[in-house]
């Protein structure tokens, strides 16, 4: 039994550990045919294509409804809707397999016609992620209806590429969108995919349902005749609906620390950090650099310095968690290092090096004003917006904060830039050049979600991601990467201020749940419910 803030760490910590969730072995069980999950989600982004949006409120639906490329097991890459790839020498050609005898959701077949379309028009164009990480494509031949040929104007790691497959890699139906205006086509509400779940009705605000596809690929698959996913705003609420067996999953830390910590006591339930491996993320605080005041690097190290980052630790995710060192975590491997600049919790320097800065304290008590926008992804996220407002407060700043739902906070920080400040979460996804280098480098398009839309911009850090991410050889990537990282700490154009796990509350009812490193993106073809 747990029954402590330091036992339910011991708990989370041994889940990784160990290879279990919650401390408990899953059983070789004779899976169970029919039933519905239902899934608690804690808002809506109002968009359901994986290909134009990369976001775990995104895979959580989609990706039991559209299949990427390759996925990510505990035993590496594995083949889904490519079968084989290779890459030329000079990393200018990539050559994927296809899956033959697959059919979308409306009975079209699935061909290298897709995967073209999909990479040119929405990966290289709109994807938030891959429009960087894609910027060398030049096109995508089709040889033969099950052979798609990558080229490249400058060399893509066949590594890299393989990495970024999860959750940059799902090809789209062209038939359903060629000729039309992608972003606002029908289909980006209503998924049309290849997976073992097919998408039935969205209602907004209340749910999202999604039904067994009988024709898929995967023969004797899914074992679900239904996922419905609830999006429930209210924590508490959704704490009281999984108590009362109305709801089966809560994700990514969907319920507050406190009901996490009171749920690893119930037996119905398994928590734990088990099958976010592939989702360590980052607490961030992202400034506006249009903003004159947060233009001055002085201002930024001296918020930096207000900030008690182990005391929120300690407080906001109970004490399992790490400071963040920059754009890439720990669980970077070799593109990680800690041999970066770091910010004590010292508000005395803090405060004189706004003085220096030019920004003492006014008649009204504050040196100046900030418009802060928090996430809506969760209780830690809003936690954090309200411990950096009172750690600027101690020093003088007056932060007035805006909260919103997810359109609202996305459209507000990466659409129509109308923020001082903002804080969400970052999540690093196998390689720095996946997804953390976007928010680094300059460029992506105007309202791109989760991009460097703040108003910063360095031609060299440019020059040096491009560099590293068509660097062929492994140790000189890492070093370049670990330079990135020393540079961003030293010039903070976003402070990535705490490294954490995610955390899932989940009924025993649930089986197989959890047996991938990014579980909940993943397609659940295998997820069964014993009741």
């Amino acid at each position: 039994m747990v029954k402590t803030t330091k036992g339910l760490r011991l708990v989370l910590a041994s889940s990784i550990a160990a290879g279990v969730l919650g401390g408990a072995v899953f059983a070789q069980e004779e899976p169970k045919y029919g039933g519905t999950a239902v899934i608690h989600m804690v808002s809506e982004q109002r968009i359901l294509n994986p290909a134009l949006r990369a976001s775990t409120g995104v895979y959580n639906i989609s990706g039991k409804i559209v299949e990427p490329l390759i996925d990510k097991s505990y035993d590496g890459y594995e083949p889904v809707l490519a079968t084989e790839w290779t890459g030329s020498d000079d990393g200018l050609t990539i050559t994927v397999k296809l899956r033959e005898g697959v059919k979308w959701h409306d009975g079209a077949d699935f061909t290298c016609e897709d995967v073209s379309f999909t990479a040119m028009e929405m990966w290289k164009k709109l994807l938030n992620y891959s429009s960087t990480l894609q910027q060398n494509l030049e096109s995508v031949d089709c040889p033969d209806p099950h052979t798609a040929v990558f080229n490249y104007s400058k060399p893509m790691p066949l590594e890299l590429f393989v990495a970024a497959m999860p959750d940059l890699g799902h090809p789209m139906p062209k038939h359903l969108y060629e000729g039309t205006d992608i972003l606002k086509n029908e289909y980006n509400t209503a998924p049309v995919g290849t997976g073992p779940f097919k998408f039935v009705e969205y209602e907004r605000g209340q749910y999202v349902l999604a039904v067994k596809n009988e024709d898929y690929w995967r023969e004797g698959y899914p074992y679900l005749d239904r996922i419905v996913w609830r999006f429930i705003k209210d924590r508490s609420a959704a704490a009281a609906a999984l108590e009362a067996g109305e709801v089966h999953e809560s994700g990514f830390i969907g319920v507050s620390m406190a009901d996490i910590e009171r749920l690893s006591n119930d037996d119905r339930f398994t928590v734990g950090t088990k099958g976010y491996e592939n989702n360590v993320a980052h607490s961030t605080l992202e400034f506006n650099h249009r903003n004159p005041i947060l233009a001055d690097l002085k201002v930024r190290q001296a918020m930096y310095h207000a900030l008690n980052i182990e005391d929120a630790i300690q407080t906001i995710m109970r004490g399992f968690a790490k400071p963040g060192r920059g754009p890439v975590p720990s669980a970077g491997g070799e593109n990680y290092t800690d041999d970066v600049k770091t910010y004590d919790f010292d508000p005395d320097l803090a405060m004189k090096m706004l003085d220096e800065a030019g920004y003492p304290v006014k008649d009204d008590g504050f040196r100046f004003k900030l418009r802060h926008r928090p996430a809506p992804w969760g209780e830690y996220t809003q936690l954090w917006a309200e411990y950096y407002a009172q750690s600027m407060k101690a020093i003088g700043i007056d932060v007035e904060i805006l909260t919103n739902d997810a359109p609202g906070f996305l459209n507000g920080v990466y659409r129509d830039h109308d923020f001082d400040t903002a804080n969400g979460w970052h999540q690093f996804r196998s390689d720095p050049a996946v997804s953390t280098m976007v928010w680094l480098r300059s460029g992506s398009p105007v309202g791109t979600p989760w991009t460097n839309q703040f108003g910063w911009q360095s031609d060299e850090i440019d020059n040096m991601i491009d560099a590293a991410a068509s660097e062929l050889d492994p140790e000189k990537r890492a070093s370049m990467y670990h330079e990135i990282q020393r540079r961003a700490m030293e010039e903070l154009p976003v402070i990535f201020a705490i490294e954490h796990p995610f955390i899932s509350v989940t009924s025993k009812k649930l089986k197989n749940h959890h047996n991938t490193p990014r579980w909940n993106s993943s397609s659940w073809y295998d997820l069964w419910l014993d009741e």
